[in-house]
């Protein structure tokens, strides 16, 4: 299992990453709301954002699905394929997001424990 960098996992950096998929979410619901092809760019940008923030919250270079992330919640591999197949699905959104909130809860936890 690769664990979590605890300095990279405080509120902070946290709120910020997620303060930039709240933005980015609202992009994407509206895209869906007017039925536009742009969701799934925005998709792209917030697939990658959720990488990049379990990267460098892990101290790695490069995302593996394959690989345990103390930081990921419960089936988040499964999940993150199941959204990169699709990224233009209202479902893989839906889906995305609940693992933006997840990880998030995920950091607060693993904060306490530490």
């Amino acid at each position: 299992m690769i664990q979590c960098n605890q300095e990279k996992i405080q509120k902070e950096q946290v709120d910020t990453w997620f303060n930039e998929w709240k933005s980015l979410a609202e992009k994407i619901h509206e895209a869906h709301d007017r039925r536009d092809h742009s969701a799934g760019d925005y998709m792209e940008q917030g697939i990658n954002l959720y990488e990049m923030f379990i990267l460098q919250a892990s101290n790695q270079t490069h995302f593996d699905e394959k690989e345990e992330y103390e930081i990921l919640p419960i089936n988040a591999g499964e999940r993150l394929a199941f959204i990169k197949r699709r990224p233009g699905q209202y479902a893989c959104y839906r889906q995305l997001d609940e693992l933006f909130q997840e990880t998030k809860k995920r950091c607060a936890r693993l904060r306490l424990k530490k």
